[in-house]
């Protein structure tokens, strides 16, 4: 974003179909220095970027006003509650009700008689209680209509205007007694708008759920006394003390207490996990037992939940392949159904000699008919519910493009380290060659590793940490990507790595040999203790055991001389093999494991898992390769990966799915999709979700059209009254695909 832009997200409940976004959007783009507009109907939310030196905030929301709108907040503050059935537009309906059902009493109970005249024609007591049920309806409507005509705009509030007026003109001018249609027109439609607003406020109540999860309030220790504030006014460095069952209002690092908390809020984890003191919590989380007191390190707005909410809003803004075929096809279906209208009403009149009131009313049913609300409502409000209940069960999705991709995937790629396995490694054999001791080696290979982030590293560094070995200094750390590092110990120059680096290095490993007992040397090879024949070949048995066992091998050493052998493994998730079972059963083709691992080791954790294939000692850019194949063969791919050292593979993938993403910047916000929790069974129902959210979205697309379709078919042939245009074509579409919707919010990782 340009240093000169900023931008406010404002809080539109009333627009809650394609045609009022439209109408916010054309008002806010009208304004000098605004840059750019992203109303999202679905939440009632609209994004605007502006220049501050030309525009402000408060002439946003006079604009948006200005159009019929109310905004009821700033800056993305709480959607807030309607009061749909006690609102202003539903009492005037409930009053113009009252009038429409007077007047068809009236004329049912055969004592209707004529009041007035006016240009000639006659009205009588129903018809005056018509005008009146017209008149109490339909102010909303008629002034929502100026608008448009003022926009330009062929909406909904626009064809309905049009209608009735219409129908009120033709009663006037032609004697052709149409205020019950008109009545009618006024009354249904209004409803058609309540139940729409209703439905739509269902939609949002997910989101409106995610965001009731932070609390309002924070008990900050402040001058030595503990206070009560709003938890937005709470600084990074504050303590804030969270009592046994309530909720965390801050993420930060536990600095006294213990308690299990349960992060289902934030990770979609369904067992509490147990916290203490240096632990990491989040905002919205729960703490089950007992007392925490918890160090700041986000301030308000930038907690881990925060950036959840502020992402699945954003990413409803960003429009799905198919919500852009329904807005394309909208734009021609609208004027050519608003065309059969016109040539309806005067068509067979003239041509024909045909009725003039009962084809005007055909027209005017057309003109109904004209505003695809439910059809283009209808991919919107199942993205924002797919996305929310992902969000809710730990499943963060960065845009509907990529539920929709996600639930087409053909093939599945999973990085081992972290993914497949827990990714917490340990040491569980010690190596030493050529006289070097288990802790000799471990110190050098600690002193080596030590400015390395890898997981081996870390497995190395704390097996040092558990013997207690004194480390030489180190100078000049470099990372050898995809093989090892290299580091000057003791002003001479000593790697770590995989067994291929050190044969790059000159190395002939059949020739290196090794006295081992319980994986730690007790002698120097070609000795009284180490009899050549008792010693074991290096190359030929024990790294092939080694690896075979599942373990990854780690050779340390100068370029002149190898000092051993360090082995870690890594222990299978539980649930891996089910997961990769349960993906087959969703349809996915093939599951692949990309490891850098080696070939026996990474056989050994493919045969476990039961993986159709794996591809072991990849450089990170040769995982990018290898997703690129894998397109090629199998059409749209999923990589699932740490975030990072993934990258390159991630970023290739049709798909990223980052692991673990909870309180990491990097992977929240750089993959397509992130897993907060470290659970790789939430891949099957991120799979399933996103496969039934397709579904729904094909549903609700092709009923509301086909609906649609059949009613305009059939208006010609007297087949569809007006009320049936309204409730049907309208409201009960809307209604409808919003229900089917809804259905996406109930399911539930396995």
């Amino acid at each position: 974003m340009a240093e000169n832009t900023v931008q406010v997200r404002l809080t539109v409940p009333e627009m809650d179909c394609s045609s009022c976004a439209a109408t916010v959007d054309g008002a806010l783009s009208d304004i000098d220095g605004v840059r750019t507009v992203d109303p999202a109907a679905a939440t009632g939310r609209v994004t605007v970027s502006y220049d501050p030196s030309l525009t402000d905030s408060e002439k946003l929301t006079a604009a948006i006003e200005a159009v019929g709108y109310e905004v009821t907040g700033t800056g993305g503050g709480e959607l807030g509650e309607q009061s749909i059935w006690t609102s202003p537009r539903a009492l005037k309906t409930a009053v113009s009700a009252v009038l429409l059902a007077g007047g068809l009493a009236v004329l049912l109970a055969g004592v209707d008689r004529s009041l007035l005249t006016v240009l000639g024609t006659e009205h009588t007591l129903s018809d005056i209680a018509f005008i009146g049920a017209t008149i109490v309806g339909g102010e909303l409507i008629l002034r929502n209509g100026a608008v448009s005509v003022r926009e330009l705009s062929l909406d909904i509030d626009f064809l309905m205007s049009a209608a009735i007026v219409g129908a009120v003109a033709a009663s006037l001018g032609f004697g052709e007694g149409l205020y019950f249609e008109a009545a009618t027109l006024a009354v249904l439609f209004n409803v058609a708008e309540l139940l729409e607003a209703y439905s739509m406020d269902r939609a949002r109540n997910s989101l409106r759920e995610l965001m009731d999860l932070s609390p309002d309030q924070a008990r900050v220790t402040r001058d030595g006394e503990e206070v009560l504030v709003s938890a937005e006014d709470v600084a990074i460095g504050e303590r804030v003390s969270v009592q046994p069952g309530e909720k965390i209002p801050v993420d930060g690092i536990v600095r006294e207490g213990q308690s299990a908390v349960d992060q289902s809020p934030v990770t979609g984890e369904s067992v509490p996990v147990e916290k203490s003191s240096g632990e990491e919590v989040y905002a919205g989380t729960v703490t089950e037992t007992g007392y925490l007191e918890v160090e700041t390190t986000a301030a308000a707005g930038e907690h881990t939940l925060a950036k959840i909410i502020d992402l699945v809003e954003d990413a409803q803004t960003n429009k799905t392949e198919r919500e852009q075929f329904v807005d394309r096809f909208a734009g021609y279906y609208t004027p050519i159904v608003v065309a059969l209208a016109v040539v309806a009403m005067l068509g067979p009149p003239l041509v024909l000699g045909a009725s003039w009131s009962q084809w005007f009313v055909y027209g005017l049913t057309l003109l109904v008919l004209a505003c695809p609300c439910a059809f283009v409502i209808s991919t919107p409000v199942s993205v924002v519910s797919g996305l929310t209940s992902a969000a809710k069960n730990g499943v963060l999705i960065k845009g509907g493009d990529y539920l929709e991709a996600m639930g087409a995937v053909n093939a599945v790629a999973l990085d081992k380290t972290g993914t497949l396995t827990r990714g917490e490694l340990t040491v569980t054999d010690v190596i030493g060659v050529e006289g070097t001791d288990a802790d000799e080696l471990l110190a050098y290979a600690s002193a080596i590793e030590g400015r390395s982030e890898h997981p081996i590293a870390t497995a190395i560094n704390d097996r040092a940490d558990e013997r207690e070995v004194e480390r030489p200094s180190v100078s000049n750390f470099e990372a050898i990507l995809g093989k090892g590092v290299r580091a000057d110990v003791d002003g001479q120059t000593h790697y770590a790595g995989k067994p291929a680096l050190f044969e790059e290095l000159g190395f002939d490993l059949s020739h290196v040999h090794a006295a081992t007992d319980g994986g730690v040397a007790v002698a120097p090879p070609d000795t009284e203790d180490c009899p050549r024949d008792n010693c074991v070949d290096l190359l030929a048995e024990t790294i092939p055991d080694l690896q075979a066992a599942g373990k990854t091998v780690a050779l340390v050493g100068t370029d002149e001389q190898l000092l051993g052998v360090i082995a870690v493994a890594d222990e299978i998730r539980p649930g891996a093999a089910s997961m990769v079972e349960r993906l087959h059963d969703l349809g996915v083709e093939h599951v692949v494991m990309l490891t850098g691992d080696n070939e026996r080791t990474a056989r050994a954790i493919a045969e476990e898992v039961g993986v159709d294939e794996y591809r072991a000692e990849l450089l990170p850019e040769q995982k990018a390769d290898a997703l690129e194949a894998l397109e090629a063969e199998y059409g749209e791919v999923a990589m699932v990966g740490d975030g990072i050292n993934d990258a390159p593979a991630l970023a290739t993938a049709t798909v990223g799915i980052a692991m673990g993403a909870a309180g990491t910047d990097t992977a929240i916000e750089t993959a397509d999709i992130a897993l907060m929790g470290d659970d790789i069974s939430k891949l099957p129902y991120l799979r399933d979700l996103a496969g039934r959210a397709n579904s729904v979205i094909r549903q609700n697309i092709w009923a509301s059209l086909a609906v649609k379709a059949a009613l305009v078919v059939l208006v010609p042939f007297g087949l569809v009254p007006i009320w049936v245009a309204v409730l049907l074509g309208d409201a009960g579409m809307t209604v409808g695909v919003t229900g089917n919707a809804m259905r996406l919010s109930r399911i539930q990782p396995d």
